[in-house]
């Protein structure tokens, strides 16, 4: 039996792949599921018509994320943080801060879109990239400063 997958599923295609499967999983599970549809003629052309449709969306998306990628590239993120005397941090610059930051700069990035594996510790700039779409990342300027009513009361 042929079918058609509705979605990802393991060891046995992706989404929108024509794949041969045994008459009872595909009649028992895969119909039943909702996980394919049978790979009629009449199905092979909307299957057709919904790739060029996909394809289309993904070109749009991805244009949106390069030009949202430069916009990012421009940007500074700067933070005020209390700091020991060795230039580290008491506290930490988390993925949660990051978002923070720019969300209050009008850009809408989730959290998990930025990599960012430990928190940053320390004083200074740090990279960080973030994940805007398959194959398009942005670097992030994310500067730490001290905080300047630390530095007054070291003068004292």
């Amino acid at each position: 039996m042929q079918v058609i997958l509705k979605e990802d599923l393991p060891k046995l295609g992706r989404k929108g792949d024509v794949v041969k499967v045994a008459d009872g999983y595909g009649r028992n599970y895969l119909l039943p599921g909702r996980k394919a549809i049978e790979a009629t003629p009449a199905n092979l052309r909307n299957i057709e018509q919904m790739r060029a449709s996909a394809a289309r969306q993904e070109a749009r998306d991805r244009e949106a994320a390069l030009a949202l990628g430069a916009e990012l590239a421009k940007l500074r993120l700067v933070f005020t943080r209390r700091a020991g005397e060795h230039d580290t941090l008491f506290g930490s610059v988390t993925s949660m801060d990051v978002k923070h930051a720019l969300d209050a700069k009008g850009f809408e990035i989730e959290r998990r879109q930025i990599e960012l594996p430990d928190p940053l510790k320390s004083l200074g700039e740090h990279k960080v990239k973030a994940h805007l779409f398959k194959g398009v990342d942005a670097e992030l300027h994310v500067v730490i400063e001290r905080e300047a009513d630390e530095d007054a009361a070291k003068a004292d």
